[in-house]
């Protein structure tokens, strides 16, 4: 189940709407009149929030390295001839 945010739709000039919220599911139509007043209501499309940043170097995990395998360089001595 979802909270809703409604509010009337007002029906002079001047009038300030009124909000409310509904706990409504996902799948439920919206509602187009006051569950208490029957007075015309609109629902209202607000943006949550959120954090969002870009993770820092100090915040992201180092990549964990591979084990060895047979055959693997980290344990022989180096083929590139030295100068």
């Amino acid at each position: 189940m979802a909270t809703y945010v409604y509010e009337t739709i007002p029906r002079q000039a001047g009038e300030a709407p009124r909000r409310f919220e509904v706990v409504q599911g996902m799948k439920d139509a919206p509602l187009s009149r006051h569950p208490d007043t029957g007075a015309p209501v609109r629902r209202v499309i607000s943006g949550g929030y959120g954090i969002m940043s870009k993770p820092s170097a100090s915040s992201t995990p180092a990549a964990v390295p591979a084990g060895c395998a047979p055959g693997c360089a980290c344990h022989s001595p180096a083929r590139f001839p030295q100068p």
